[in-house]
């Protein structure tokens, strides 16, 4: 009987787990046995029976709060859990640890989430946290109706992913050769935070041509050049905006320890291109700004330029 509860005992833990995710409202999808990979077969080896019956139906789409075929998948093998955010309706934000190959002194996604939250004169929200098998964290947070949060790595801080639409994360209850996924804080959900939102969100192509105030010393080159990175920031696409507003920041820092722009002039220019007026990420990205310009002067001197 020992040997017997010994087999069952995984499975029973699994499905446990599984089904109170599913009774939470998330979909959850069988992974491979100690690993985070899903467990479901592949295009080229559909069946085309079942839940693929109209055509082969990917991990996302295959996804459930059904109890029946829960039971059925965690009773045929031990199974780890994956919870598909978007039909979810999660947004889960991954604060990993630093791998082996970064650098000494690469803070991990939870300093960094500190550090932003710090930026933006924010608290770190309280929401339902997991730890994970590496000793980061998943924050679970509500996603906003009507607004499509994606998959991003990066996009907001070092060693921070998001998972929205197209993403899962490992559930509570599932172990991998580094560890388990444990419940950190069963508190609710929350509401994914307004400021966190206006960082996230798709950004809306603009096309309009912003006015640029430049000074009289400013040549026809400088003054080209700071007109074509600010419209280039106004109009980043989805998850571009961050990474587009640091090298046009660093471009124009050039100009600036040149002397053939005014750091100020540059600084209002790009703060109004990235966030607008009263955007609640506009520290975030004023920071962004600031960083790339000491930088780039920095690295920059008037000094090396050619006489």
């Amino acid at each position: 009987m020992t040997e017997i509860l010994s087999v069952d005992m995984p499975h029973l833990h699994l499905l446990a787990a599984a089904m109170d995710a599913a009774r939470r409202g998330w979909h959850v999808f069988p992974l491979r046995p100690g690993d985070k990979r899903p467990a479901l077969h592949g295009e080229s080896h559909c069946p085309r029976t079942g839940a693929c019956a109209n055509g082969h139906a990917k991990w996302e789409e295959r996804a459930t709060t059904d109890p029946d075929r829960i039971t059925s998948a965690w009773t045929a093998g031990t199974f780890n859990i994956g919870i598909a955010t978007g039909p979810s309706g999660l947004v889960v934000v991954d604060l990993d640890m630093p791998k082996p190959t970064d650098p000494k002194g690469t803070p991990d996604g939870a300093t960094s989430l500190q550090a932003l939250c710090e930026r933006a004169g924010q608290a770190v929200p309280t929401t339902y946290r997991v730890r994970t098998a590496s000793g980061g964290h998943h924050l679970y947070f509500a996603a906003p109706d009507g607004i499509r949060i994606g998959n991003s790595a990066g996009k907001i801080g070092r060693l921070i992913d998001i998972r929205g639409v197209g993403g899962y994360v490992v559930g509570p209850g599932s172990r991998v050769a580094r560890g388990a996924y444990t419940v950190a804080d069963d508190v609710p959900v929350a509401k994914l935070p307004g400021w966190l939102l206006s960082i996230l969100k798709p950004s809306q192509q603009q096309t309009r041509h912003m006015s640029v105030p430049l000074t009289t010393k400013a040549s026809r080159y400088a003054a080209a050049a700071l007109r074509n990175e600010v419209q280039s920031v106004a109009t980043a696409g989805d998850g571009t905006r961050n990474a587009t507003l640091l090298r046009a920041a660093r471009a124009l820092g050039r100009l600036i320890a040149a002397g053939d722009l005014a750091r100020e002039e540059v600084e209002d220019a790009l703060s109004r291109a990235a966030t607008g007026t009263g955007s609640e990420s506009q520290r975030y990205y004023d920071d962004v700004i600031n960083r790339a310009l000491n930088w780039s002067i920095a690295h920059n001197p008037v000094s090396r330029r050619p006489a």
